[in-house]
Parts: C-alpha cells; structure tokens; sequence
C-alpha cells in the first residue's frame, strides 16, 4: 500500500531515473555479464513462456549450455526452479544476478521472457540482447502504458536495442516476427541483420526468411503440420501452438541449428506446464492461463474440434486495478463458447472480488447458464462434480501458478491443476464407495 502511494506521488521523470541508474548499477555491479553470451528476448502479448521453452529445450539438446527465465521458472543447465515472483521479468538486480549465474556456469545462452512492464521500468536495459522474438500483440496492461500505442511503443524497444547494443564478433543481431500480426510492419522497421517472419499464411510482408506453416491438421493430443515439405509434430493444441513453434523455430535456425534436429526435439517435448495443459481424459480437463480476450478465444478455437458434450468454463479475472476493460470480454467470449460457466475469484488483490465477478457477468447474456462461486476451489469442485465423461472443463487464468495474490499483500500456495487432482479423486473414490 505505502509502495503504491509512493509511486502515485512521485514524478514520472524521477521514477525513470531511478529505474535506469538501477539498471546500470545492477548490470555494472556484475560487469555486464551479457556481453559474454547471446542473449534472445522474447516478447508479445501471449505465448512467451512456451516459445522460451521450446527454444531452451531445443538449444540444449543441439548441446550448447543454455539459461532461461520466464513466467513459469528459472533454468542455468540441468537446474530448474520455479518462479514464485507473480513477476515474469524479475528486477534489474536480480536479472543481472541470474546472468552473472548463467554465464559463471558458462552458458553460451540465454533466453529471457521480456515483458513491456519490465521494458518500461527499464529492466531490459543494460542486457545485450542479440535476438528479439515478438510473437503477436494484443490490448493488454493498458491501464498500465496509458494507451495501446504505448504499450506497442514499449514492445518495440526491445527491437530497438538490437541496434544500441555493439554487435559481439561473430554474431549477428537477428528480428523474429510473426507476419500474421497486424503489427508485423511495425517491428521489422527495427534494424537487424538479419528479419525472420513466421505465419500461418502467404504474407506480402518482406522479411529475409518466412517460415510458413501448411495443411494443419489436429488429431488430439497432437498437431501436425508441414514446414518445407518437411512433417512437424507437436504435442500441442490449436494454432496459436503452431505459431509459437515456428517462433522458436525461426531462432533455432538463425542460429545454425539443423531442421531435422529441431523438429525431433519438438516431438518429444510434452507440453508446458498451465499451458493448455490436459489433467484429466474423462473428462477431458484442461488448465491454461489464459489472461486476456485473444488468448481465450484461441484456446475455445482450439478445443471446438474436441468437443463431444458440454464445454464448463471456470474463470475469474485478476485484480489490483488491471485491464478492468477486458472484464466484460471475457464474459462474452465464455458466453458465445461455453455451456456452463462458474465465475470465481483469481487474484484479487486489493480489489472486490465480488465487483470483479460483476464486471466479467456484464458480458454475458445467458444467465441460466452462469454460477458465481468465489471460492477458486470450490467452483473448481463444482466443474468437476457437474461433468460427464464427454464434456470438457475448461479452468483458465491461473495456469501453473504456485500462488494467489490476495488483499493487503497476502499470498496464498496455489495450484489449479492439484486441485483437479484431489477433487477427481474424491469424485472416484465417492463413486467406488457407492
């Protein structure tokens, strides 16, 4: 609460000093340890984390020692630990301590999730980025950047500072972006040696290399398309899946990784954590953390093919004063796709969760087919307990997340896709006994 006012009453122009002297005595208190690997940021509205994944996973398997930070958790080689921040893009300190730690164990990579928050508190600077990866944008945080066209402008500064950084010996600065974004234009106008486009059609759009995707095609649990007239197979759904992968495949080929090895490696990756991820078959359970109204509408586009009875949706909206326009959109989106929908807490913060909840019911018509349950577990249990074995519960908004952020800056362990665990588990266990 102090920290907020704070900042509420400080000068726009003091904050941006701060934050910038911050970053350079955090970059300079680890002499600058970026300069000694390739640094790939990866931006955009969704699909950040998997597309971090799928690289890092990708160039360790090609044997190169690789570091990765995103939404979901740390990586320096073989170590893996969560993130437990509720912050994708840690502090200037503490990013400029992971990359000291990253190149220590001698790491020639690093993949880092940049998100345009951390962008506008300067928290990207100072770090020598040779690769900057957008994969799509969307209205979001705009509360936050003042408009859209701020929030682009803040996306945009990581391709800016591939031109601002000096260029390491042997290594070329390199945009990725994908085509099918209405703002593609935009960020291949940034400087790069070299501008890879990916899409999922025939783009007029110049790019040095396109990455187009052909005939896909889903037979659950996997998607399969074609890429040079070579087969891809992911164990993912819907095409938001297809355009994060040729995300990652774009940067693995930009740096000189061979085709056939890349897409053995995405065969065998199994999914990310809360990332459409499937807890149950019957009925079929998916977890996502689907935020934002584009995001949504990509995973009810994905899961339509599969649909045999009802879809039951259980989601909420966070709180603490963010985005509150898209509230009602998510509502709608729920009512035009779903048959059954619970509304519940998410991270409320410091807001009225029962105001949040009012706020996504005026986006829906169907009131016959809307329950408000504000406890998260409790509506999760109500999803499951109304169920049959063909219809799809779908809980969004969380994902893998560890924890819930309530009022007064209290944070509760959390985990939707456990809580699926147990309750399934009771159900059966109920039925058994019967």
């Amino acid at each position: 609460m102090i920290k907020a006012i704070v900042k509420k009453i400080t000068p726009r122009f003091v904050l941006k000093t701060y934050h910038y002297c911050w970053a350079f005595f955090s970059a300079l208190f680890y002499l600058f340890p970026s300069r000694k690997m390739i640094i790939i940021g990866i931006t955009g509205t969704n699909g950040k984390s998997t597309t971090v994944d799928m690289v890092s996973k990708i160039l360790i398997a090609a044997g190169y020692k690789t570091a990765s930070l995103s939404s979901l958790r740390f990586q320096i080689n073989d170590r893996i630990w969560q993130n437990r921040l509720k912050m994708t893009m840690p502090g200037r300190f503490a990013i400029q301590k992971f990359l000291h730690q990253a190149k220590k164990n001698r790491c020639k990579y690093v993949v880092l999730e940049t998100t345009s928050e951390g962008i506008k508190q300067h928290r990207h600077k100072f770090i020598d980025y040779d690769v900057a990866v957008i994969t799509n944008l969307k209205p979001e945080h705009i509360e936050s950047h003042g408009s859209f066209e701020n929030y682009k402008t803040a996306k945009g500064k990581l391709f800016q500072s591939l031109s601002k950084t000096k260029k390491k010996k042997g290594v070329d600065k390199i945009s990725v972006v994908n085509l099918d974004d209405e703002n593609a234009k935009y960020f291949l106008h940034f400087k790069a040696d070299k501008k890879w486009g990916y899409g999922l059609k025939d783009s007029l759009i110049e790019a040095d290399e396109k990455l187009i995707a052909k005939n896909i095609n889903t037979i659950y649990p996997q998607t399969k398309f074609f890429l040079n007239n070579k087969e891809i197979v992911i164990n993912f759904l819907g095409e938001f899946n297809v355009l994060n992968t040729l995300a990652a495949i774009s940067v693995c080929l930009s740096q000189g990784i061979d085709l056939d090895l890349i897409i053995k490696v995405l065969k065998n990756i199994e999914g990310v954590s809360g990332r459409m991820e499937a807890v149950s078959k019957e009925p079929l359970v998916f977890v996502d953390f689907a935020h934002t109204p584009d995001a949504l509408e990509a995973i009810h586009r994905a899961i339509k093919p599969l649909k045999r009875g009802n879809v039951i949706c259980v989601l909420g909206s966070c709180g603490g004063g963010r985005d509150k326009w898209k509230r009602p959109e998510m509502g709608r989106i729920s009512n035009q796709n779903c048959d059954r929908i619970i509304l519940t807490n998410e991270d409320p913060y410091d807001e009225n969760p029962e105001s949040i909840l009012d706020q996504i019911e005026k986006g829906i018509d169907s009131k016959e087919k809307l329950e408000r349950i504000l406890d998260r577990k409790e509506a999760i249990k109500r999803a499951l307990q109304i169920a049959k074995n063909e219809d799809i519960v779908l809980i969004t908004g969380k994902g893998s997340e560890p924890l819930m952020c309530l009022a007064n800056g209290q944070k509760i362990p959390w985990d939707d896709r456990e809580i699926v665990r147990q309750e399934l588990n009771k159900i059966h266990e109920n039925k058994r006994n019967i």
